[in-house]
C-alpha cells in the first residue's frame, strides 16, 4: 500500500478554498489542478502583462488568457484586475503566486534527486552567475571537482543580480555568483572574487598610445558601459565615480555581457570600465590601454550567495562544501601574498 504524501502547500490551498465557500471535496485541487495553469499564471504575475508572459512562455496571447480564465474558474477566485494592456494582481492572486513560487522551486529540484548511492554521487548543480566572471583558479577548481564527481551535472545561467536573488528565494538555483546587493534575511553571502575596476580604451581609440593623460583629458569622450552600470544597479559604484569626476561623454555602447563590452571598447566606440585582471593580457599585448586614475575606479567584488532555507541534495552539499573550502584556500593564499609583499 502506498502512502500519499501531501505537499506543504496543500493545507494553504485547502484553507483558501474553504474561505471561498467552495464545497468541492478536499482532494479536488490535488487531483484536478493542472500545474501548467499555475506556471502560466506565475509568468503573468511576474511580467504584469499577458503579452509579455506569452513571449516568455513561447505561447500565443489567447492561449495564455485562456489558461488564466481556466485557473480562475478552478480556484473560484479572481486573480488579476485588467487595466487595458496592464494588469494588477489581486490579493487572492498574490497568495496564489506565493504558492506557485514554492511549487516552482520544488519542481525545479526534482532532477536533483538522482543519486545512485551504489556507485557515486550524481545530480545537478544550478548556478546563477553574473556575466564575465574571469577567475582561472576557479576554473581549476571546477576541473578538479569534475574529476572527483564525474556524474554531477552543471547548469550555469547568466543572470542579473536581482534575478539571482529571486532564483535563490524560489529555491530554483543552488547558488549565485554576482556582485553583492541588498539581500533578504534568508540569503547568506561571502566574498568569492575580489576585483577592482579601472578605465580602459582600445587600440583603435584616439587616446590609445598617449602617456600624458589626466582625468580632465578623458571626461568628455564617449562611453561604453554595462547595463547594470547605473545608480541602483549592482555596478552603481562605476556610475557614481563618473558623476563625481564630471564625465560628460554620452554612452554610445552598452551590454550586459563582459565579452561584448570588451569588444566595443577594443573597437574604439568609447572608453569604459573593466575588472583589471580580465584585461591584463590585453594590456600586455597592446590591445588595451589603462587610463587614469592610477588607483582605479572602484572595487566591485563578486560574492557567493546561497539560501539558508534550501534543503540541499547530496550533490549540492558536496559542491557547496568544496566551494567554501576553495574560497578559504584562496583567502589564505591571498593573505600570504599580501604579507610577503609588505615584509
Amino acid at each position: 500500500m502506498h502512502e500519499t504524501v501531501q505537499p506543504a502547500w496543500d493545507s494553504r490551498a485547502r484553507t483558501m478554498k474553504s474561505e471561498m465557500g467552495n464545497d468541492q471535496p478536499d482532494t479536488y485541487l490535488n487531483d484536478r489542478l493542472d500545474w501548467n495553469l499555475l506556471r502560466t499564471f506565475l509568468a503573468i504575475a511576474r511580467e504584469r502583462s499577458v503579452s509579455r508572459a506569452a513571449m516568455h512562455l513561447h505561447l500565443t496571447q489567447p492561449a495564455v488568457s485562456q489558461a488564466l480564465r481556466r485557473l480562475e474558474d478552478r480556484l473560484g477566485m479572481r486573480l488579476v484586475d485588467r487595466h487595458g494592456p496592464r494588469i494588477e494582481v489581486t490579493q487572492a492572486g498574490i497568495e496564489v503566486q506565493k504558492i506557485a513560487e514554492e511549487i516552482y522551486g520544488t519542481v525545479s529540484r526534482l532532477a536533483l534527486a538522482d543519486v545512485d548511492r551504489d556507485t557515486d554521487i550524481s545530480g545537478t548543480i544550478r548556478i546563477g552567475a553574473a556575466s564575465g566572471i574571469d577567475y582561472p583558479a576557479y576554473d581549476e577548481f571546477l576541473s578538479e571537482f569534475h574529476r572527483t564527481y564525474p556524474r554531477i551535472e552543471f547548469e550555469v545561467q547568466v543572470m542579473r543580480s536581482a534575478d539571482v536573488v529571486n532564483g535563490l528565494q524560489q529555491k530554483a538555483i543552488t547558488l549565485g555568483l554576482t556582485p553583492r546587493r541588498t539581500l533578504p534575511a534568508s540569503i547568506d553571502a561571502r566574498i568569492f572574487l575580489r576585483q577592482r575596476y579601472a578605465l580602459f580604451c582600445g587600440q583603435h581609440h584616439p587616446l590609445f598610445g598617449r602617456d600624458d593623460l589626466r582625468i580632465a583629458d578623458i571626461t568628455s569622450y564617449p562611453l561604453v558601459s554595462f547595463n547594470s552600470d547605473r545608480v541602483g544597479g549592482h555596478l552603481s559604484p562605476l556610475a557614481i565615480f563618473r558623476d563625481e569626476m564630471g564625465f560628460t561623454g554620452r554612452v554610445i555602447g552598452s551590454s550586459s555581457s563582459m565579452t561584448e563590452i570588451k569588444r566595443l571598447i577594443y573597437a574604439g566606440f568609447g572608453i569604459g570600465c573593466l575588472p583589471e585582471h580580465t584585461v591584463y593580457d590585453d594590456v600586455r599585448s597592446g590591445r588595451f590601454q589603462r587610463l587614469p586614475p592610477d588607483q582605479g575606479v572602484a572595487d566591485v567584488d563578486v560574492h557567493l550567495l546561497w539560501s539558508r532555507n534550501r534543503k540541499l541534495s547530496v550533490a549540492e552539499s558536496e559542491f557547496m562544501a568544496a566551494l567554501h573550502g576553495f574560497i578559504e584556500k584562496q583567502d589564505l593564499l591571498t593573505g600570504l601574498v599580501v604579507r610577503r609583499g609588505s615584509a
